[in-house]
């Protein structure tokens, strides 16, 4: 039975003294709780909700002092966010409480640890490695000698190739290949010959993949998506891809073979990126932007195509929109020319 005492003894909250262990069955939004509701506080902008919620509970900012009296048990954190992340995933996350062998695809050489879940229509290859507590879904295939590590989660429809890795605590969502062939071809005789990609694709630890994204596997070694990256839907990585620690990238943005992309690069929605570029850390490129170069600075802030300083392109783009005007008044000026050599 989760109670309230024991949110915040998971979480490493406080709770005031003299308040009481309630039961908690569910979680909810502060305007939406109900008696045995467990809700979170951390934006001001909110704080009049926590005053008029019905949750029977709510995790708020350590020290946090109401303005106005509060109905519900306030169990105090450092990060309420987190904290509420981290009881929604322990308690009540529908898609991590499954166990329980359903297929009848598994290989026998496959190694199956304690705890797993693998759908009915789940295919599993010769030689594949399931780490602890992970959960296949209807649909998902892992390939010869795949290595999936522990509390892993693959949704229906995900395909990982032979010799791929995927780390511990990875989420890929519905209908993402791992390990597909990259796009390589040798033009010889106005023709083109496949290369064949005998690499793999690493996904590092605490990795999460949007749903229908491709993630193409090396020509050879390895393509690389390094310790808490987040990929939205619709991302494409080709082939010897690196992209570095907890880097997220946006719907739709490609990136080019063989390019290394630094530590917590934050790139936005259709973002592109050429091939054989190296990206610094902490590199932000706005929505629609396209790098073509090298980008050897960290913290740079992008945006436009080729990608530039935000505050140049915004100038550029002020500046752009004023050439109707500027036409205009070229054409009076050779108007009024006109005319004066028309006078003499």
């Amino acid at each position: 039975m989760l109670t309230t005492t024991l949110i915040a003894k998971e979480i490493g909250g406080h709770i005031s003294p003299n308040q009481p262990d309630l039961v908690i069955t569910h979680a909810a939004k502060l305007e939406e709780g109900g008696a045995n509701a467990l809700g979170f506080f951390s934006n001001p902008k909110y704080e009049q909700s926590l005053y008029q919620t019905q949750c029977g509970a709510v995790i708020v900012p350590q020290g946090f002092v109401p303005q106005q009296p509060v109905s519900a048990v306030l169990i105090e954190h450092a990060n309420p966010y987190f904290a509420f992340c981290t009881v929604l995933t322990r308690h009540f996350d529908p898609n991590v409480h499954r166990s329980g062998i359903e297929s009848t695809h598994i290989h026998p050489s496959a190694n199956i640890g304690d705890g797993v879940h693998i759908a009915s229509t789940a295919y599993v290859e010769e030689g594949a490695q399931i780490g602890k507590n992970c959960i296949l879904y209807p649909g998902v295939y892992i390939g010869r000698n795949v290595v999936v590590g522990d509390n892993s989660l693959l949704y229906p429809n995900v395909v990982v190739y032979a010799d791929c890795i995927i780390g511990k605590h990875c989420i890929i969502q519905a209908g993402s290949v791992i390990g597909g062939d990259g796009f390589g071809f040798a033009p010889i005789n106005g023709k083109y010959m496949k290369i064949p990609q005998i690499g793999n694709v690493i996904l590092e630890d605490w990795v999460e993949i949007g749903s229908n994204c491709s993630i193409d596997r090396a020509t050879m070694g390895s393509t690389i998506i390094k310790t808490g990256t987040k990929l939205d839907n619709l991302v494409q990585i080709a082939h010897n891809v690196e992209v570095g620690e907890h880097t997220v990238l946006a719907a739709q943005t490609g990136i080019a073979g063989s390019t290394k992309i630094g530590a917590y690069a934050q790139f936005g929605g259709q973002v592109g990126v050429a091939g054989h570029l190296t990206i610094a850390a902490h590199t932000s490129v706005g929505g629609q932007g396209g790098i073509t170069g090298n980008i050897t600075e960290p913290n740079q802030k992008l945006t436009g195509t080729p990608a530039t300083d935000v505050r140049t392109y915004l100038k550029s783009v002020a500046s752009t929109r004023k050439i109707p005007e500027l036409i205009k008044e070229l054409e009076a000026i050779k108007a009024e020319i006109a005319r004066i050599k028309s006078g003499e």
